[in-house]
């Protein structure tokens, strides 16, 4: 802080101290009740930037889920608040919520979901490499007895484990491509075969 910054706070300082202290001179006789009112004020703007602040989260936890649609072979889901599409599938018949990625080459489980489906990432042997928006991680091979999404299910498929620290299990165009048809309109993605 240079001398004029210095000499700015003081000012401030010396401002806010003297309204502090005409405010309690001037409401002596009713000082505690004023002071529950304004400790009420300040708990309430508290509160709305708390909730501004953490409105993505309450609002993924609160609000609906996107629902799927099934129609014959063509499956359709809206587009999630965040701007992302999310498909609900049955892997090895545990129930994992991935993100379609277009950006990702292929099917991609976190350890967490490779828990939940019977994989142990500690057993595996992370020779793979993936190049992600955080950098290099390593990664490994398995193979998924099903992947059902709904009326849709395949067998054997190839799927890697990442080894780093990643949210969401990505859905990648190794997937996509087994779909005749995939569509991006109005808010919704379209698959079918």
């Amino acid at each position: 802080m240079d001398g004029d910054s210095i000499a700015n706070l003081a000012y401030l300082g010396l401002l806010g101290a003297a309204v502090v202290a005409w405010f309690i001179s001037q409401n002596r006789q009713s000082l505690n009740k004023t002071l529950q009112q304004a400790l009420a004020w300040v708990f309430i703007f508290i509160g709305i930037i708390a909730a501004y602040g953490l409105w993505g989260d309450i609002r993924s936890t609160v609000g609906p889920a996107p629902q799927m649609t099934v129609t014959g072979e063509s499956i359709e889901v809206p587009r999630a608040y965040d701007g992302h599409y999310y498909l609900p599938v049955l892997v090895n018949g545990e129930p994992i919520t991935f993100l379609v990625d277009t950006g990702a080459s292929q099917i991609v489980l976190n350890e967490a979901d490779a828990r939940r489906i019977g994989v142990d990432p500690d057993q595996l042997n992370y020779f793979g490499r993936a190049l992600t928006a955080n950098g290099e991680v390593r990664t490994a091979p398995i193979r998924l007895d099903s992947l059902e999404l709904g009326p849709i299910t395949d067998r054997n498929v190839s799927a890697w484990v990442n080894e780093g620290a990643l949210d969401q299990s990505l859905l990648g165009m190794d997937y996509l491509h087994r779909f005749s048809n995939i569509q991006f309109a109005d808010g919704r993605l379209i698959l079918s075969r």
